[in-house]
C-alpha cells in the first residue's frame, strides 16, 4: 500500500492502521470559521465540533482523493471529545473494521476514524462505510 494512487479493496486488511496525515487548528482559520459558521461561539473553548470535523474531512480526502474509493456510503457515530485549542497539532488515522465483497468488481470498506491531539488523546471519531473497485 505504498503508492496511494494503487488502494483497490483487496489492498486493505481488517485490522490495518492507516495514518491520514496531520494539520493543525490554524487560529487565523478558527476566528474566520467561528465568525462565519459558529456566531456566538467563544474562540477561547477552541475549535467547534464543525470545524473539528471539516478538519478531519480535510484530512481524509486528501489521503483517500487517488484510492480506487467511488463511493462513501454513510459517515455516523459521530464522537466530539475535545475541542482543540489554537496551534493545536491533530493527527488522524483510519483503522479498517471489516470488509464486505459486493460482486466481483466492488466491495464496502467498514473504518472507524480518529482524529488525536498532540498527547495522543482522542479529539473526534467516527465510522464509515465506503465502496472500493476491485482489483
Amino acid at each position: 500500500m505504498s503508492d496511494p494512487l494503487l488502494v483497490h479493496y483487496e489492498d486493505l486488511e481488517t485490522g490495518q492502521v492507516v495514518p491520514l496525515g496531520a494539520c493543525a487548528v490554524d487560529p487565523a482559520a478558527l476566528d474566520v470559521f467561528v465568525e462565519r459558521f459558529s456566531p456566538g461561539w467563544d474562540a477561547a473553548y477552541g475549535a467547534p465540533d464543525a470545524m473539528v470535523y471539516a478538519l478531519w474531512s480535510r484530512l481524509a480526502a486528501e489521503k483517500a482523493g487517488g484510492w480506487a474509493q467511488t463511493k462513501v456510503l454513510a459517515v455516523d457515530g459521530l464522537r466530539y471529545l475535545r475541542n482543540p485549542p489554537p496551534g493545536e497539532l491533530l493527527r488522524g488515522r483510519m483503522t479498517v473494521m471489516g470488509k464486505d465483497p459486493v460482486g466481483d468488481e466492488k466491495g464496502i470498506v467498514i473504518a472507524s476514524h480518529d482524529l488525536l491531539d498532540e498527547g495522543g488523546r482522542l479529539v473526534f471519531s467516527c465510522l464509515t462505510r465506503a465502496v472500493f473497485s476491485r482489483r
